[in-house]
């Protein structure tokens, strides 16, 4: 509950940003002034309206007051009488998106319990039980968010950010895409709440209806950046019919007054009529209301409050997990889904090796059968792991870059409580997928080279995992998921190609691509260690009956020499040291990255 009034100013906004042009990666754009000296006051208990149609500026507006916009622009957005700060916004304000994304697998009140705000100390579960109860959500506490429909969702969205007692709110188009009955029981509701907690409410509309009049105490109406007006709803049918534009009778005055704030583009005469018409509202309005020339609101200084304070990241990084967890274990498709590709996914692919080399034999033939066994299990761990990370992962991303841009952790937080998560699961699934194939690969009596099973299961989790990690690497820069599926596979087919001793034998390497390989490619060494398994492990003959003897059949050691250019194979403690050194590089190099500006992560 907030016991204070507080004031809200957008002054003389003027905001240029880059449009984008469409290309997969982020650059291809060019520039326009997309706001022109926009205006707004909106009080504590308020609703105001942004209308206008596509293009006119509602969510550079939006942008620019939570202090997320990009481009250049001049003008002062205060909070009572206070320079709006993007710190200051994160920590007593809100902003809804409409396209906003819950992790599946969660119910309604897991959603607002596992979000890192309500880590405070402040929040307990009566808030959450009475912001379910305003929202009309109490009915659906124990849904599955995927179950939701998209009123539910919207409202969902709404109570994440209302468990915060926020001061101000912004939604930003609340109501697309929701039927009538679902429009009026959303703003009713923001209303009803923001008269309620006395939480300000600026919201983005397209196409109005009258049943929502009456919940808008103010209005600004934009068109190509310009504000034709802003101000209180009461005073808006005066002013428009003071100069010559009163709303006809059953006439809905939200829609009446936004029809003549747009462009009219069915034909050139009709567009150039009405942009000129625009043009001089938007100019009448700026003269007489002179709104840039009015006081801040300084007598209220200093009445903005502390905020709860940041969890810490420790507490974020539990709550994180928490929530992973709970997403997996879910009883629904969701939970089933990620339990499968989490765990059996990996062992399924391996089990189809049984298909073409559960014959194959210990003779010359299987040298080379064995060797293409080697390079399939590289591709199908590889696989695994990019078919797991880019079905599960990009949900996740897309609800960091939310909380990111609310400031409630950073990547490094994400990436470290995903790994944390993800990294016994993998170890599990390949245990299993190692246990799938060693029958096929090894010999129970002859065991004399160590520990062949620990080879085969560090060659796939480690697989696996750098798989897992590049994935995350290029989600990072790439729009959507399949792009990123593909950069990642050339990036590991080129690596299995040159490093591992299936596709090209070393010695049929130059000596400058032997040097690369050796210290750039995880197969080379997933691969050692997976051949060291199959041959040293098994007495490979080499004078079956009816044998040719014009075929010259090499030793074990001879074969892997030619295929991978090692002089001992009695080492592979350094192939499993460096076949580790690059997964978990990876995931520590993913940790960096993840702290660059958000704006290059592609949220699609």
């Amino acid at each position: 509950m907030i016991g204070s009034d507080y004031v809200m100013e957008a002054l003389n906004i003027y905001h240029t940003t880059n449009v984008d042009g469409g290309s997969c990666f982020s650059g291809d754009s060019t520039s326009a002034l997309v706001l022109k000296g926009v205006n707004l006051t909106l009080h504590s208990g308020e609703v105001m309206a942004i209308l206008g149609s596509k293009g006119s500026g509602k969510r550079a507006l939006l942008d620019v007051i939570s202090r997320r916009a990009e481009g250049r622009g001049r003008g002062s957005v205060l909070l009572n009488g206070a320079p709006m700060t993007k710190n200051l916004f994160q920590q007593r304000c809100g902003y809804v998106t409409h396209n906003c994304d819950f992790i599946p697998g969660l119910t309604v009140s897991q959603t607002l319990h596992y979000t890192p705000t309500i880590l405070n100390g402040y929040l307990k579960s009566s808030k959450v039980r009475q912001v379910l109860a305003d929202l009309a959500l109490s009915q659906v506490t124990n849904k599955k968010v995927e179950n939701l429909t998209i009123s539910e969702k919207r409202r969902l969205a709404i109570g994440v950010q209302l468990v915060r007692d926020p001061v101000m709110l912004l939604l930003d188009e609340p109501t697309q895409n929701l039927d009538p009955l679902a429009s009026y029981l959303l703003i009713s509701i923001l209303s009803n709440s923001a008269k309620k907690t006395g939480c300000g409410i600026l919201l983005s509309m397209e196409k109005p209806r009258s049943d929502v009049f009456p919940f808008l105490d103010r209005a600004l109406f934009l068109c190509l950046g310009g504000a034709v007006y802003s101000g209180g709803t009461r005073a808006m049918l005066e002013y428009f019919h003071n100069i010559g534009f009163p709303c006809p009778q059953l006439e809905n005055p939200l829609m009446y007054y936004l029809c003549l704030s747009t462009v009219d583009r069915r034909s050139r005469d009709r567009f150039l009529e009405s942009s000129q018409q625009i043009e001089a509202l938007v100019e009448r309005f700026s003269r007489e209301t002179n709104l840039s020339d009015s006081p801040p609101a300084a007598n209220i200084v200093g009445k903005i409050p502390l905020a709860y304070g940041k969890p810490s990241e420790l507490k974020i990084f539990g709550i994180l997990f928490l929530r992973l967890l709970a997403s997996t274990f879910s009883c629904g498709i969701s939970g089933i889904k990620t339990m499968f590709l989490r765990i059996f996914a990996l062992p399924s692919l391996l089990s189809i090796l049984w298909l073409f080399y559960s014959n194959v034999g210990d003779d010359k033939h299987g040298f080379f059968s064995k060797n293409s066994m080697v390079l399939n299990i590289l591709g199908l761990s590889y696989g695994a792991g990019i078919l797991t990370t880019m079905s599960l992962f990009p949900i996740w991303r897309k609800r960091f870059v939310q909380e990111y841009c609310e400031g409630l952790y950073s990547g490094v937080t994400l990436l470290l409580s995903y790994n944390f998560y993800s990294i016994p699961f993998s170890f599990i699934s390949s245990a299993i997928a190692a246990s799938v194939i060693y029958p096929m690969i090894l010999d129970p009596s002859n065991l004399d080279t160590g520990y062949p099973f620990i080879y085969i299961l560090i060659a796939i989790w480690t697989s696996f995992m750098l798989a897992e990690q590049l994935s995350i690497f290029f989600l990072f820069f790439i729009k959507t998921s399949i792009n990123a599926v593909v950069a990642t596979s050339y990036i590991l087919c080129v690596m299995i190609t040159l490093g591992s001793g299936t596709v090209r034998s070393w010695k049929g390497l130059q000596p400058i691509l032997q040097d690369v390989t050796k210290a750039t490619s995880h197969s080379h060494y997933a691969s050692a260690l997976l051949h060291s398994a199959i041959f040293l492990s098994r007495r490979m003959s080499c004078n079956p009956k009816n044998a040719n003897p014009s075929i010259v059949c090499p030793s074990p050691k001879e074969f892997l020499l030619e295929r991978l250019g090692s002089q001992n194979f009695t080492n592979e403690y350094i192939d499993i040291s460096i076949a580790f050194a690059f997964a978990v590089g990876l995931a520590f190099f993913n940790m960096i990255v993840y702290l660059l500006p958000k704006k290059n992560i592609k949220n699609t």
